[in-house]
C-alpha cells in the first residue's frame, strides 16, 4: 500500500491505469454532448464555441484560466427544475442552492425564473439582497448560523429558516421575540440514510453534523420546544441525504421517515405541517460514466413516492420543496486553461504517461483533490489528427495533489499554448476557489446570444495585498 500526505490518489498516480469507463476515443475531437452546456460546438476550424463565441476570443479577452457559463443553458437548466416539479405535484417550489455557485447576477437569473433561492451563510444572504432578490423567496440554511446572521434574515424578512440545534430554537426564538415577528422555520431532520456517494458530501447519516436525528427522537423533541415558542412558526420538516445522487431510492427512505415523522406529529399536536423539503443533491455527468436522470424523471418520482406515503399514513400532501445547485450550475459552465509544460513520465511495465500542466489547478477547482472527483476535458484551440493518449491535467500549485482530470485521452501533440476546456465546472469550483500560492481567482465570464460579459472579475495581484497590513 503507498501513503501520502495527500490521499492514495497521489500517493499510487504512477501505478494507476486508466479507469474501466474511460475508452480510447475514435475521434479525439468529438465532444460528449451531456458534458457541455447546450450551446457548445466545435467549429470547421477544430475551435471551441460556446452560444457563438469562439474560446480562442475568450481567452484572448479574459485571459485564462477563466469559467465561461452559457446563460441560456443556466436559466434553461432552471426552468426544466421549476416546470417538472410543478407539474409533477400541482404545485412545487424550487430553491437554487446558491452554494454550488452565487454572485449577483446569477442570483437575478434565479430570480426571474421564477425559482426561490437557498442560502447558507451572512455573505450568501447578503449577495442575494443586493441582486434585490425577494425576501420571501429566500431560505436560510446552516448549521451554526450566528445571532448576526440570524438578525440579518428577520430583518430583511427571508421565507424561511432551517433550523438545525436546539441552541439555534433558542437563539432565533429570542431574536425574532425582540422585533415582534414569527420566524418561520423548518426543522433539518437526520434521516439515517447513507448516500451512494463520497463520505465528505454524504449528510443524511446519523454520525455527522446536521439536523435533528429522527431515530434518537431529537427530531420529535425539537418539533415540541419548537410549538411551545410563540415567536417560531413551524411550517414543516426538511431533509438532504447527499449530493451527486443519480436516482431517487434514497429519497424514498428519506420521504418515508419524514412523512412517518409527520404523521407522529399530528397524532401528538393536532398539526399537520404544511410543507416538506427533500433536498438536492441531483448528480450531473462529469464524465461518460455518469448518466444522472432528467427533471422530468426525477420529478415523477419523487411525487409517486410522496404521494404513496402520504396515502399510507392519511396525510394530506404537502407543498414540496427541492434545492437544485449543482444541477443547474454544473453543466453550464466550463473552465477554459492554458497550457504551459507537457510531459512524458515513464509508469510501470513501459507504459507512459502525459502530464499536461496548465495554468490553473487546486485553485480554482479542489474537488479532484478534495473528493477525487473525476472530469473531463478536451483541446479546445484546434482541431488534431494525432492519436490519442492517456493524459492527466495538472495545475501549476506546489502539491503533488493538484490534479484538475486524473485520466482523459487528449491528442499527442498537445503542446504548450493550446487551450483546454473542462466541462461541469460551474458548481463548487468558483464558489470553493482559494489563493493558494498566492494565485488570484480566475473571472466568471457570461455568454449569450454571441455575446461575452464579465460577472465576477479576476482577482489581481492587489487584490491578494488589500487585505495586509504594512
Amino acid at each position: 500500500m503507498y501513503t501520502h500526505e495527500a490521499g492514495a490518489l497521489h500517493a499510487g498516480a504512477g501505478h494507476r491505469r486508466r479507469p474501466p469507463w474511460l475508452h480510447v476515443p475514435e475521434d479525439v475531437n468529438a465532444l460528449v454532448p451531456i458534458l457541455w452546456p447546450a450551446t457548445v460546438t466545435r467549429g470547421d476550424d477544430g475551435v471551441l464555441r460556446v452560444a457563438g463565441v469562439d474560446v480562442a476570443a475568450l481567452a484572448q479577452q479574459f485571459g485564462t484560466p477563466v469559467y465561461v457559463v452559457d446563460e441560456i443553458d443556466f436559466r434553461s437548466r432552471a426552468r426544466a427544475f421549476r416546470d417538472a416539479f410543478d407539474g409533477a405535484f400541482g404545485g412545487a417550489d424550487v430553491y437554487y442552492a446558491g452554494k454550488a455557485f452565487l454572485c449577483t447576477e446569477v442570483a437575478r437569473w434565479v430570480a426571474d425564473e421564477g425559482l426561490g433561492l437557498d442560502v447558507c451563510s451572512g455573505g450568501e444572504l447578503a449577495t442575494a439582497l443586493r441582486a434585490g432578490f425577494p425576501a420571501e423567496r429566500i431560505g436560510l440554511h446552516g448549521n451554526n448560523k450566528s445571532a448576526a446572521e440570524l438578525s440579518r434574515a428577520l430583518d430583511a424578512g427571508v421565507g424561511r429558516i432551517v433550523v438545525d440545534s436546539f441552541d439555534e430554537i433558542s437563539r432565533l426564538a429570542a431574536l425574532a421575540a425582540e422585533r415582534g415577528v414569527r420566524a418561520r422555520i423548518m426543522i433539518r431532520t437526520t434521516v439515517g440514510v447513507e448516500a451512494h456517494t463520497h463520505e465528505y458530501i454524504a449528510t443524511a447519516h446519523e454520525d455527522q453534523k446536521f439536523g435533528f436525528s429522527i431515530a434518537g427522537g431529537a427530531a420529535a423533541q425539537a418539533v415540541r420546544r419548537i410549538l411551545a415558542e410563540p415567536s417560531l412558526e413551524l411550517i414543516g420538516l426538511h431533509s438532504h441525504i447527499g449530493s451527486q445522487i443519480y436516482d431517487t431510492s434514497g429519497f424514498e427512505v428519506a420521504a418515508r421517515r419524514v412523512l412517518a415523522l409527520q404523521a407522529e406529529i399530528r397524532d401528538e399536536h393536532g398539526v399537520e405541517l404544511p410543507e416538506l423539503d427533500l433536498g438536492g443533491g441531483f448528480g450531473i455527468a462529469y464524465t461518460s460514466q455518469d448518466d444522472p436522470q432528467p427533471p422530468e424523471e426525477l420529478a415523477a418520482g419523487m411525487a409517486a413516492i410522496v404521494s404513496h406515503e402520504c396515502a399510507a399514513h392519511g396525510l394530506s400532501a404537502p407543498r414540496l420543496s427541492i434545492e437544485p445547485g449543482r444541477a443547474i450550475a454544473g453543466p453550464s459552465t466550463f473552465t477554459l486553461y492554458e497550457v504551459g509544460t507537457v510531459k512524458a513520465v515513464e509508469l510501470d511495465g513501459g507504459a507512459v504517461r502525459r502530464y499536461v500542466s496548465v495554468d490553473g489547478g487546486m485553485s480554482d477547482n479542489i474537488r479532484t483533490a478534495l473528493y477525487d472527483a473525476d472530469y473531463s476535458c478536451t483541446l479546445a484551440s484546434r482541431r488534431s489528427d494525432a492519436e490519442p493518449v492517456l493524459a492527466r491535467v495538472v495545475g501549476k500549485h506546489c502539491e503533488s495533489g493538484d490534479v484538475v482530470v486524473k485520466d482523459e485521452f487528449l491528442p499527442a501533440d498537445v503542446e504548450p499554448g493550446d487551450l483546454i476546456a473542462v466541462p461541469g465546472t460551474g458548481a463548487y469550483c468558483r464558489s470553493m476557489a482559494s489563493t493558494y500560492n498566492h494565485v488570484p481567482r480566475p473571472p466568471v465570464v457570461a455568454v449569450r446570444d454571441g455575446a461575452a460579459r464579465v460577472i465576477v472579475r479576476r482577482e489581481t495581484e492587489d487584490d491578494l495585498l488589500a487585505l495586509d497590513i504594512t
